[in-house]
């Protein structure tokens, strides 16, 4: 297999990242198995000899568009996080973050079924796995740093956030003709605020 290399120079940065970029817009569009390297080289305005410089393989460009995505589906969360006074608002904070991620998952749909549907790549689920600690320490500093006492706060945030990530899946993907998503909504929210006693 021949050797890569990452780029030094600021022409050949942007270059790397105008084909991650454009893996990303054409995983989005596409889908993963229908695009090709030739069509990212295309869309991205360089040679395919220029992404076997930079990348292996298509899965090598996955793997770095998945911080992208990463970026565009998790700092809304910390944004907004960021906005309210978790000691005094918490329960308000819950209630905005469950429909943030069902926004999320609706802007980001195409690609977010992409990549989800590859973590059977190891070098996908230890890029998911990652993501998954590093959201779970993020949450919990932030309650942390608001003077929040919450026993087991790993345990908590870390199911929260499944439970988070699995009504916005079912809201934006599923679309079960025998559920009221609006109840299921509440049925969330309760079980979060129960979680952290708000």
């Amino acid at each position: 297999m021949a050797e890569t290399r990452e780029p030094q120079q600021k022409r050949a940065i942007e270059k790397k990242n105008r084909i991650v970029q454009a893996g990303y817009e054409m995983f989005a569009k596409k889908g993963y198995y229908n695009t090709n390297t030739a069509e990212i080289a295309k869309a991205a305005g360089v040679s395919t000899g220029i992404v076997y410089g930079y990348f292996h393989d298509k899965k090598d460009i996955l793997v770095d568009v998945l911080d992208i995505y990463i970026n565009h589906a998790y700092q809304p969360i910390f944004d907004l996080m960021d906005g309210f006074d978790l000691s005094k608002d918490l329960a308000a904070m819950l209630s905005a973050v469950l429909d943030a991620a069902v926004k999320v998952h609706t802007d980001n749909a195409a690609i977010h079924e992409a990549l989800h549907s590859l973590t059977q790549h190891r070098d996908v689920e230890a890029k998911f796995m990652a993501l998954e600690e590093e959201v779970t320490r993020r949450v919990a500093d932030r309650l942390l740093a608001a003077g929040l006492e919450i026993e087991h706060l790993y345990e908590k945030v870390h199911w929260a956030m499944v439970s988070v990530q699995s009504y916005a899946h079912e809201r934006v993907f599923d679309h079960h003709a025998y559920i009221d998503y609006d109840v299921m909504r509440g049925v969330v929210l309760s079980q979060l605020r129960t979680l952290f006693g708000v």
